[in-house]
């Protein structure tokens, strides 16, 4: 377990920093912020002066050395368009976006596990096959267009859920939080549902499929041939190993919900990170644009690593080679 923990975690420092060269690199080329810092009749001569203000007269090379001697004393820079501390832009943003994040990862596996084991178990039935069905319409269809369907039938016609916003929220803390408050709940069950969706039916495919397989297995006829009671057949023998594979889907498909947050906390104008990207990208904010990926990629580094553990905890055989 600890030479798996050393060896992921220099492989952490090798991933983020590639991470944040390739997205600094890049975000040069998306725009100028000075042009749209400056006012519209500014001179050549102002516009240079902001220019060296902000360092970005520089070579990219020497602008990166920078970022990345700030990022390793903590500081992720200043936004250029808000005049204000990034870490402290993100820190505000977070909670909303891992919250969105954490309902959706509820909802993905509290329905979608069940679904998928019954769908195995049941798997000629009338209703196994309409829940394939409905899976294919759930993958198949862009979250942003459920978002728009959501809120026209639940907030325009019907008139249950708020639209948009997070509702009332309270401080524990530095955190802000809606989970405590009626209203917070009211307003997160739509974007939750939006962003759940996809991984929901994506994990209920996997489930059926892996639990199918292993319900053909020799071991699985014996547990029946010995007469062991169903349910123990069904969620102690084959869901145990049916689950193996669906961890390490549901751990990178964790990191894809907060990365393609972006979309949902667009539709729904939720204050979280995603949101606070897309409007950077909007202003070339290139601080916080950079910012952003370079956390979302260390979500994705300890999201694997806590997958891997895992692996290790279900799989006794990997425990010998992890020690």
């Amino acid at each position: 377990m600890l030479r798996t923990l050393i060896s992921r975690t220099g492989q952490t420092l090798l991933v983020l920093l590639a991470v944040s060269a390739i997205a600094f690199v890049t975000f040069r080329y998306v725009g100028d912020p000075v042009q749209l810092m400056v006012r519209e009749d500014a001179s050549f001569a102002e516009k240079e002066r902001l220019r060296e203000q902000l360092g970005l007269n520089q070579p990219v090379y020497v602008q990166y050395g920078r970022f990345i001697s700030r990022v390793v004393c903590g500081d992720l820079g200043i936004s250029y368009r808000n005049q204000r501390p990034v870490r402290d832009m993100l820190t505000e943003r977070l909670p909303a976006t891992l919250e969105l994040v954490f309902v959706a990862t509820v909802l993905a596996l509290g329905i979608g596990i069940p679904l998928g084991i019954y769908s195995a178990i049941r798997r000629d039935g009338a209703l196994a096959r309409l829940l394939q069905l409905l899976s294919l319409i759930g993958m198949s269809t862009p979250a942003f267009v459920v978002g728009i369907l959501l809120i026209l039938v639940f907030s325009v016609h019907l008139k249950l859920l708020p639209s948009f916003g997070r509702g009332e929220t309270v401080q524990v803390g530095w955190w802000s939080t809606g989970l405590l408050t009626a209203s917070g709940w009211r307003s997160i069950i739509l974007p939750a549902i939006s962003l759940a969706l996809y991984q929901l039916t994506l994990i209920m495919r996997l489930v059926r499929s892996e639990m199918i397989d292993v319900l053909s297995t020799d071991y699985i006829r014996y547990a029946r041939a010995r007469g062991l009671p169903r349910p123990y057949i069904h969620f102690k023998l084959a869901l145990r190993n049916a689950l193996m594979p669906a961890i390490t889907v549901t751990g990178l498909q964790i990191g894809s919900l907060i990365a393609f947050a972006i979309v949902t906390e667009t539709v729904f104008q939720w204050p979280g990170m995603g949101l606070l990207f897309i409007q950077a990208v909007t202003f070339v904010d290139l601080s916080v644009m950079a910012a952003y990926l370079l956390l979302v990629g260390l979500i994705f580094v300890i999201i694997n690593i806590v997958v891997d553990i895992l692996y290790v905890m279900l799989d006794p055989r990997l425990r010998g080679s992890a020690a």
